[in-house]
């Protein structure tokens, strides 16, 4: 090899070596310039406030002063997915629903059943779960469905649908109903003998009785009284969140992760179709 091509031979080498080294560096440049972008934008996001009433578990319930859950796993999953930072604020149930009618919250994460009366005043997500109602009493009553409800006590947590899924039995307004503001109460009044039986949603009280077993109590469903009905996020009537969050809690329940925050908590596979399905 001469002079002339050895040393032509060299100046190839070295304008390849410049050409990849300069699209290095634009690659580099685009991933880094991509990466400040997106935390651009959710630095401009929002830090949101969510709130629960956190005596219902297994959903929400506080556990060494934090807030756990099912519905405390699925909430910052989909929050992570939409790109959100956010505070998960324990307030109760009835200043809850207050704060969101009122616009000083951002969403409402507390298994909030989806229906038409709530839907003139709040906004909500897809649904995320699918639920009935269960009657919870003392052991040896020998209740077998939802009529043996007319004539007796009945704990229920005020506002919910446990409330109407009574009034449904015995009547609105029936003198028997005594209301509390948390199911927590409404199970220590039916331990303290307040009450004869406690509407609430079925793993809810699946869970009180399974935890409980020195409480001494049973509890059973009645599928042809009470009917299916499904939780999910509750927002101020109007709000831009709800298509993000609907986009996100989408994702989550698609790839994967919801089946694995329901198996930590219920142990069992959920039916995702019956999920998506309802959202249509």
């Amino acid at each position: 090899m001469n002079k002339y091509v050895s040393g032509l031979y060299l100046t190839l080498i070295m304008i390849g070596l410049l050409f990849l080294a300069a699209c290095g560096t634009a690659d580099d440049a685009t991933a880094d310039s991509n990466a400040e972008g997106q935390a651009e934008e959710n630095a401009e996001k929002p830090v949101l406030r969510v709130g629960t009433e956190a005596t219902f578990a297994p959903f929400e319930f506080l556990e060494k002063g934090e807030i756990v859950g099912f519905d405390a796993d699925l909430l910052d999953a989909v929050l992570t997915e939409a790109g959100y930072e956010y505070e998960y604020e324990n307030v109760g149930w009835d200043p809850m629903m207050a704060s969101l009618q009122n616009k000083d919250m951002d969403f409402g994460a507390a298994a909030i059943t989806i229906n038409d009366d709530r839907k003139q005043t709040y906004d909500f997500s897809v649904p995320y779960f699918k639920s009935t109602h269960m009657i919870v009493f003392n052991e040896g009553a020998g209740f077998t469905s939802a009529k043996d409800l007319e004539g007796i006590k009945i704990g229920v947590q005020n506002g919910t649908t446990g409330e109407s899924a009574a009034e449904k039995v015995v009547g609105e307004k029936n003198s028997n109903i005594l209301k509390y503001d948390s199911t927590a109460v409404a199970f220590l009044a039916l331990k303290n003998g307040d009450v004869d039986a406690v509407v609430t949603d079925n793993v809810v009280a699946d869970e009180y009785v399974e935890k409980n077993p020195d409480a001494n109590v049973e509890a059973i469903t009645d599928d042809e009284t009470f009917s299916a009905e499904y939780y999910g996020f509750m927002f101020p009537k109007g709000s831009e969140l709800v298509a993000e969050v609907d986009a996100a809690l989408t994702t989550v329940i698609e790839n994967g992760t919801y089946a694995k925050i329901y198996k930590e908590w219920f142990g069992a596979e959920p039916n995702t179709d019956v999920l998506l399905e309802a959202a249509e």
